[in-house]
């Protein structure tokens, strides 16, 4: 080889060999990043499967609730504008909640219970009273119904209780009763206004979330029977409640009385069959079934779409549900308990609502006045359940980027670090590896630059036989490219300035040599 050919030949195995390393950078950036890029931030199923079931409400809503507001308000649509509002105000509260990180729920919830018994408080001072029930707060054109935030707020509490004294709920009764007594406290509240429905959902939701969190059997065991037991001296005690115990077991020995509102309800069902007698066919909602729109939707739904309908709506609840549990069961997973234990509780929360809703609307439970889950009308009902779901996201939306974050801040030092680096003192010595993970910026490209075919010293710069004046400015070029190179922070550029600083040490120690 001629005396002018060796710089060329020089350049072109220094090309070769950096364009190997930088595909085998590239390669280990795509492993990286590539699987969590592909991956959505959210979870678009949830999402849609929430606005099937605003929609589905809007549209039985608009169905039911158009007799009764014909006749009370002159305008068949009344309830459906309402309706919609609250649709939208849920959206922009479920938006809103999306963006706050699960930290502020984690350090919050004691304050949020606070203001959850405030609220209860509140109603019970300054409420407004509808058919003999205490449980709204005026708030000029807005009415808030206080146990629906309660209940979120109370189970956020438990959940961060449950995170906070887990070994002593897990060990001795003290633990396991502390949140029952604050349980006793709201459900006293409820039953003032009185709200026997909220008392009954969050008490199952408590025991389930117990439960979970690895309570002692016995323990369990003796709080269901003594839950039972309160509930039933609760029926007992109470006249309306009594009645209404024994219309359901017989709603046909007075269906003109006690018995009227689940018989028509019985009706609207039988009318369903199948496939229903279609939508605005339903003859129930005519002022026959009392609530139509709100405790008894699922009865109008049924009428209408039948049995097919009642399956759908079912279908997608489950799925919300089944997905809240295995999001729960990820965060538990990955160390997060509250974000888990707040899971579970939104999964049991929404599944027992929803079977004493239809439950009671079909005669296999007593009558009790609860909403269907983003489906039955009412503004804070709606808004609550959206907070809820929007909770869902955010915990997945944590779990899924959790990694990529961190990957992310260590970037950050790493190329700080590559700022502050002398390139004299570098050229000196040998990159050394270091055994912390925030290693140096350019530590893995060592590692496949190592793999790579290796540069001999006569080969890059040999000055007894093939040097020429043409390799000084080469050398400088190169090292002055590097330096460049290596001061860049973007990330396209990181892989390409490790190489390139690593092949100007080992030509400078080449030619050292």
């Amino acid at each position: 080889m001629t005396t002018a050919n060796a710089p060329q030949a020089n350049r072109a195995l220094k090309t070769k060999d950096t364009s190997q390393a930088d595909t085998k950078l590239s390669a280990l950036f795509a492993a990286r990043h590539d699987e969590q890029n592909l991956q959505s931030p959210y979870d678009i199923g949830l999402i849609i499967v929430a606005l099937a079931l605003m929609t589905i409400g809007i549209i039985i809503v608009t169905s039911a609730s158009m007799p009764v507001a014909e006749r009370i308000h002159d305008n068949p649509f009344y309830f459906a504008i309402r309706h919609g509002i609250y649709i939208v105000g849920a959206i922009i509260a479920a938006m809103v909640v999306l963006e706050l990180p699960m930290q502020f729920w984690r350090t919050a919830n004691p304050y949020l219970l606070l203001a959850a018994i405030g609220l209860l408080v509140a109603v019970l001072l300054v409420g407004r009273t509808v058919n003999g029930s205490t449980r709204w707060l005026a708030l000029g054109p807005i009415t808030i119904q206080a146990a629906e935030p309660a209940k979120l707020f109370f189970f956020t509490y438990l959940a961060g209780y449950l995170v906070r004294r887990y070994e002593e709920v897990t060990e001795n009764l003290k633990g396991f009763i502390k949140p029952l007594v604050v349980f006793f406290a709201l459900a006293m509240l409820l039953l003032l206004q009185p709200d026997l429905g909220t008392v009954v959902v969050m008490f199952a939701t408590t025991i389930g979330l117990l439960f979970l969190a690895g309570a002692r059997l016995w323990q369990f065991f003796a709080l269901v029977f003594a839950g039972v037991l309160a509930v039933v001296a609760l029926i007992v005690f109470e006249e309306y409640r009594m009645k209404r115990v024994t219309s359901f077991l017989d709603p046909w020995a007075d269906p003109f009385g006690a018995g009227y509102q689940l018989t028509q309800s019985l009706m609207a069902y039988g009318r369903g069959n199948w496939f229903g007698q279609g939508l605005g066919n339903s003859l129930q909602k005519l002022e026959f079934l009392p609530e139509a729109h709100t405790d008894f939707v699922m009865a109008i739904l049924a009428e209408e779409l039948g049995f097919v309908g009642v399956l759908a709506v079912l279908g997608l609840i489950l799925w919300m549900v089944v997905r809240a549990l295995q999001i729960g069961n990820k965060a538990l997973l990955k160390s997060r308990p509250f974000e888990g234990y707040l899971a579970y509780s939104v999964g049991i929360w929404f599944s027992f609502q929803t079977a004493v809703n239809i439950g009671a609307s079909a005669g296999i439970l007593p009558t009790k006045g609860l909403t269907l889950p983003l489906v039955s009308y009412g503004g804070s009902s709606l808004i609550v359940m959206s907070v809820a779901v929007a909770l869902l996201l955010r915990i997945d939306f944590e779990l899924r980027v959790d990694g990529v974050q961190a990957l992310g801040r260590g970037d950050n030092k790493r190329t700080s670090k590559a700022k502050a680096k002398p390139s004299a003192k570098s050229a000196a010595k040998p990159p050394v590896r270091t055994k912390h993970t925030n290693a140096e910026p350019f530590a893995d490209a060592e590692a496949d630059y190592n793999q790579a075919p290796d540069l001999k010293a006569s080969d890059v710069n040999a000055p007894d036989t093939h040097e020429s004046s043409e390799d000084a400015p080469v050398a400088k070029t190169k090292d002055a490219g590097s330096k460049k190179a290596s001061n860049t922070v973007s990330p396209e550029d990181e892989g390409k300035a490790g190489i390139k600083a690593i092949l100007a040490r080992v030509s400078k120690e080449a030619s050292s040599e």
